[in-house]
C-alpha cells in the first residue's frame, strides 16, 4: 500500500500538470472502486480550472473553484500523466482530461483506491476525524504524550491509527520505533515524555528522508507507471527480520501485531 511519502511525491509529480488547467472531459471506465464514483463528477469538474493540488493523510485534493475530487490510491493504485490519446491498459480506470491534451490516468488493479467529491466550504466524512499531518507543528510531543496517556495499547498500533495521526504506515512505524528504542508492543501510556519526545523526531525525520529521496522519481509521473515505490533507503529493521541489527548485531525478530509485520531489535528497542 502507498504509504505517505509515496503518496507526497505523487502530488508533487502531478501538480505541476494540473495546477492552472481546466478540466475538459472526465472519462470513468469502472465506476465500482471502493465507493462507487459519484455519478454526477462529470457535472462538478468540467469546465473547471484547477488551482491546487494538496494532500491530507492519504488522500490527494484535486482543487477546484466549487470543491475538490478527493482521490485515494488504496492498496494498488497510482497516477500519472499521458497524452489524452493514449489507450486506455485493462486497469486504467478514470481519466481526468486537461486542456493541455494531457490527462491525469488513475490505474488500479485490486479496485480499493477510490474517486470522491468534497464540496468546496465543506469536510468530507473521511477527513473530518483524522489527526494532524506528521510534518506539521500540531504533532509535536505535548500532543503525544496527551494522546497516550494512560493508554495500553501497544505503541505501535497507536501510532498508526490515523485518529491519532495521518500517515504513519508499517515502514515507517517499524523504523522510527526503531530509531527511538522503543519496543514497538510496549504500551503507549508507559513511555516517558522524554522517549515520546524523541520518538516524534524520530517520525518526522524518517518521513522526511523518504520524500526527499522520492523527488528523484518525480519524471516517472509523465509517461511512465506512476509508481514512485518504497524509495531506496536504509531500513534498518523492516522486512530484516531474522538478519543482523545494524547496531548491535543480535538477531532482529519479526512479530505480528494487528496482523502487520512488526520486526524489532531486543537488544536496542525496550
Amino acid at each position: 500500500m502507498p504509504e505517505l511519502p509515496e503518496v507526497e511525491t505523487t502530488r508533487r509529480g502531478i501538480e505541476p500538470h494540473l495546477e492552472g488547467r481546466t478540466i475538459t472531459a472526465l472519462t470513468v471506465r469502472q465506476p465500482k472502486l471502493r465507493w462507487p464514483i459519484p455519478e454526477q463528477l462529470a457535472d462538478w469538474v468540467v469546465n473547471a480550472r484547477v488551482s491546487s493540488v494538496t494532500r491530507r493523510g492519504k488522500y490527494l485534493l484535486i482543487h477546484l473553484p466549487n470543491g475538490a475530487v478527493m482521490i485515494h490510491l488504496g492498496m494498488s493504485g497510482s497516477l500519472y500523466m499521458v497524452s489524452a490519446e493514449q489507450p486506455a491498459a485493462f486497469h486504467d480506470h478514470v481519466d481526468l482530461v486537461l486542456d493541455s491534451g494531457m490527462a491525469l490516468r488513475l490505474t488500479d488493479p485490486r479496485r480499493f483506491g477510490s474517486v470522491l467529491w468534497q464540496p468546496l466550504g465543506e469536510s468530507h466524512s473521511l477527513l473530518e476525524k483524522l489527526g494532524p499531518e506528521p510534518l506539521s507543528s500540531d504533532f509535536s510531543a505535548g500532543y503525544l504524550q496527551q494522546r497516550c496517556a494512560g493508554r495500553k495499547q501497544a505503541i505501535k498500533q497507536f501510532i498508526m491509527n490515523s485518529q491519532v495521526v495521518v500517515g504513519v504506515g508499517n515502514i515507517y512505524a517499524n523504523e522510527a520505533l526503531f530509531n527511538a528504542g522503543i519496543h514497538p508492543k510496549r504500551a503507549a501510556g508507559n513511555i516517558s515524555a522524554e522517549r515520546l519526545s524523541r520518538f516524534v523526531d524520530e517520525i518526522k525525520a524518517v518521513l522526511a528522508r523518504a520524500i526527499e529521496q522520492g523527488g528523484t522519481t518525480l519524471k516517472d509521473f509523465v509517461g511512465g507507471d506512476g509508481k514512485p515505490g518504497y524509495f531506496k533507503q536504509q531500513l534498518n529493521v523492516y522486512g530484516r527480520g531474522g538478519q543482523l541489527c545494524n547496531h548491535c548485531k543480535s538477531t532482529l525478530k519479526e512479530i505480528r501485531l494487528g496482523q502487520r509485520s512488526t520486526v524489532y531489535c531486543p537488544e536496542c528497542q525496550h
